[in-house]
Parts: structure tokens; C-alpha cells; sequence
């Protein structure tokens, strides 16, 4: 296993204190709406990215000699976040996006100053794209979500704050939404040492299970198409160095609908006050559902970027159909 736990807590004093020790809390309404049970909630989208990414970027960044130039690829929040954390440690950066990439994602990350280039109708091509621009351009450092291993590492300071927090070592099951991998193990490394009786579970929407696929078969597994409007865990083609991490480290991995990951964006609104992005709002789906085990549950309301529809649907969930807020 190549993540360190030491490395982890080193994290702590690395990372930019604008991403660290997050709002993590129980609701009473929405533990109601859980049907009782006890589940603490761990808000990263209240950063000048809106959400958890920037603690892997900034750790990974940190580790580059200053003024490195650095290309990805990204549906949006990663590239944010590699945009933010590039600024502020004077490196250039540039962003590889799919032609369908968020609008809003787009501008945010211009503002934070990348040089953002469409290419591919997918996160696939968009990557294959950046891989190709880095072998162009050599002095270029090309970063992977998933891949590089401080990147996990800076979201496991994730797992640093849930075991430090009143609750923390008590939890049954911390519950991830699951992209390219780099969130739920850098979070499982920090689990399982200092709190091994938690169980980590993943979430991938039921149209895009590639990390579960890949788990099955005990290797990355490609889909054909990931058919889910959560696009940030959207992904076909896993890393075969995510998928041997979460292989050692994560527990299960369970499957949600597009479906039940509205009903859970329309349930944070209701009782969080929280707008979330359809994949920040899959962990709470997968609990919301009864797919996982647990009566004392933590999960990460992981991001706050959705799109302008996405926003118009949710609106629509929370009126009723004579236009008045249903309650």
C-alpha cells in the first residue's frame, strides 16, 4: 500500500487552512428523516471551491517545485480545485475538460485563472487529451485524480477530523461517494488505523459502477458509458492503482439511482439548508435508500456545484405542483 497514514496527519499543517476542519454535525431533522438513526454529516462545500478537492490538490501541488506548470483533466471540481491551489503557489495551470463540462464549473475555474481547454464528450477523452498535451510538453507535471498518492493522502485529512470529532471513533460506517477513488481511500488509510471497527462504504450511482465492477472482478474494469447525471462520479475507466487501494482498504460498495440521488439533494435542502451537486449528495442517498448497515452512520456532503437544470429540477422537487414550497 503506497498511502501513509503518517503522511495523512502531516496533511493537517500542509494544506491551506481555508479547506481543513469542516462542519461535521448531527441534524435532528434529518436523522428523523433517516428514520431515527444518528448520522453526522460533514459539510466540505463551504470553500472557495465547494468542495472536499482542494485538500489534494494543495497537498499534491505543495509537493512540486514552485512554478511548476501543471495540466489534468477534469469534470469540473478537481480542476477547480488545482486552479485555486496553482494560483496561490504561482503555477500555472491548465484544465482538460469534456465538451458537456458544467458551465458554471468552466467559469470558476477561468476565475481562479486555468487556461481551460474542451476536448473529448467525456472525462475519458478529457484525460487521454491532458496525458497527450503533458508528453508534448515536458516540462508540464500531469496530475491524475486518483493516481498520485498525496492526493488521496489530502483527502484523508478527512478522516483525521471524523475520528477527532465527539462522535468519531463510535461511527459504524463512514459513507463516500465514489469517483476516481481518491477520497474514500485516503479516508479508509486513516480509518482503518485509528478507527478499525468503522466500516468504509462507497457509493456509485447505479449507472456509472465502475469501482464496484472493478472490485468484483479484482481489477479496473471499463464500462461502455456511465449513465448517471452525477458527473462527478461519473466515471468509465478506473485506475488499476485506485482500484488496488480500495481493494485493501474499502469494505463495500453499494449502488444508487439517479433517482434516489435527487430525492437526497431535495432532502439536504429541506433539512440542511444545503444545495448540493447530485454526486456530493450520494452518500446521503445511499443511507437515505437502507443500503447501508448502521444505527451511528458519518457521511461527506463531498460538493455544491450543480448545474443550472439541476437547480431548476430541484426547485421544482421542493414546490408543489400549484407552485407553493411543500412542506
Amino acid at each position: 500500500m503506497d498511502l501513509d497514514v503518517t503522511r495523512v496527519e502531516k496533511a493537517m499543517r500542509v494544506i491551506d487552512p481555508v479547506f481543513l476542519n469542516t462542519p461535521q454535525y448531527l441534524d435532528e431533522q434529518l436523522c428523523e428523516a433517516l428514520g431515527g438513526r444518528a448520522v453526522t454529516v460533514k459539510v466540505e462545500t463551504a470553500n472557495p471551491v465547494r468542495s472536499f478537492k482542494g485538500r489534494g490538490a494543495d497537498l499534491m501541488l505543495s509537493t512540486l517545485a514552485p512554478g511548476t506548470p501543471v495540466v489534468c483533466a477534469s469534470s469540473g471540481n478537481f480542476g477547480q480545485a488545482v486552479a485555486y491551489a496553482g494560483r496561490s503557489r504561482g503555477m500555472p495551470v491548465e484544465v482538460f475538460v469534456p465538451e458537456t463540462v458544467n458551465p458554471g464549473k468552466r467559469q470558476r475555474m477561468e476565475t481562479f485563472g486555468a487556461r481551460v481547454i474542451a476536448s473529448g464528450a467525456d472525462g475519458s477523452a478529457a484525460r487521454k487529451a491532458a496525458a497527450a498535451h503533458a508528453e508534448r510538453h515536458p516540462d508540464r507535471f500531469c496530475l491524475r485524480d486518483g493516481h498520485q498518492a498525496a492526493i488521496a493522502e489530502g483527502a484523508g485529512t478527512i478522516g483525521v477530523e471524523l475520528t477527532r470529532g465527539a462522535d468519531g471513533p463510535g461511527f459504524d460506517a463512514v459513507v463516500l461517494p465514489v469517483g476516481d477513488g481518491a477520497l474514500i481511500n485516503g479516508v479508509a488509510c486513516w480509518m482503518k488505523e485509528h478507527a478499525p471497527g468503522t466500516r468504509i462504504v462507497g457509493v456509485n450511482a447505479e449507472g456509472a459502477p465502475s469501482m464496484l465492477e472493478s472490485l468484483r472482478a479484482g481489477r479496473a474494469v471499463r464500462l461502455d458509458r456511465a449513465r448517471t447525471f452525477a458527473d462527478g462520479i461519473a466515471v468509465r475507466d478506473p485506475l488499476e492503482i485506485s482500484v488496488r487501494r480500495a481493494r485493501a482498504l474499502v469494505d463495500e460498495i453499494v449502488l444508487v439511482t439517479d433517482e434516489a440521488i435527487a430525492a437526497a439533494m431535495e432532502l439536504a435542502v429541506r433539512t440542511l439548508g444545503i444545495v448540493l451537486e447530485p454526486a456530493g449528495a450520494a452518500g446521503l442517498a445511499a443511507i437515505a435508500e437502507g443500503a447501508v448497515v448502521g444505527d451511528r452512520l458519518a457521511t461527506v456532503l463531498t460538493g455544491a456545484n450543480p448545474r443550472p437544470e439541476q437547480v431548476w429540477e430541484l426547485a421544482a422537487r421542493l414546490t408543489g405542483p400549484a407552485g407553493r414550497v411543500t412542506s
